[in-house]
């Protein structure tokens, strides 16, 4: 039997960004559950569900370990989102909060799921997929079971935004600059785009023929 593969050390800015994301997903899961005037339970699986998708899939796909059942910590984040939602007054998250909330975790993830799957020796263009579908993933599995419009089948920039973290940071590493300035920079990216379009109503064209 073949020993198991060591797992690749991330910098700690990367690993900072991690629990970033994971944390502002998990708020916006339990947030949707908080438009629905749901239970604490179902607080507390919407913020797990938003916080671990996307990474889930990521690290199935690239052969890592499954990030969350390495530790406790990652799901006691994902908790303590619910309980801060579900304990906190409703003018606290009123209005547009999710949209705020998903962005911030967007332009997060999007730079984590690319570094992490370009430590695991991930070439760069999948590696760029797998930021995409780290940062999408866990808001889609959201959106189809709490039965809203998958983003997918919206206009609005949003895997776009993703797609720029994500492309940054791969073009950053291969570049040579790694740590605090290429992950605050990738993240940010992602983040400004996904904000001006929810500021501004930004929308990718449709197909009209």
């Amino acid at each position: 039997m073949n020993p198991p593969l060591p797992i690749p050390a991330l910098p700690l800015a990367i690993q900072a960004i991690d629990l970033f994301g994971i944390a502002v997903f998990a708020v916006s899961g339990a947030l949707l559950a908080a438009e629905r005037k749901q239970t604490f339970v179902t607080f507390l699986f919407f913020a797990v569900v938003t916080g671990v998708g996307g990474g889930t899939l990521r690290d199935l796909l690239i052969g890592a370990p499954v990030f969350w059942v390495q530790g406790n910590e990652v799901l006691l984040i994902c908790f303590a989102a619910a309980t801060l939602v579900w304990l906190a007054s409703r003018r606290w998250f009123a209005g547009s909060a999710l949209l705020w909330f998903d962005a911030a975790g967007l332009g997060a993830y999007a730079t984590y799921g690319a570094a992490k799957a370009l430590a695991y020796g991930i070439a760069p263009v999948p590696a760029f997929a797998m930021g995409v579908l780290t940062a999408c993933a866990g808001g889609i599995i959201r959106d189809v079971l709490a039965g809203e419009p998958s983003i997918l089948m919206r206009p609005e920039l949003y895997v776009t935004a993703a797609a720029l973290s994500s492309g940054l940071l791969v073009g950053l590493a291969l570049l040579g600059m790694t740590g605090w300035a290429a992950a605050l920079l990738a993240a940010l990216a992602g983040f400004a785009l996904r904000g001006l379009a929810i500021a501004r109503g930004w929308s990718l064209p449709a197909y009209e023929r």
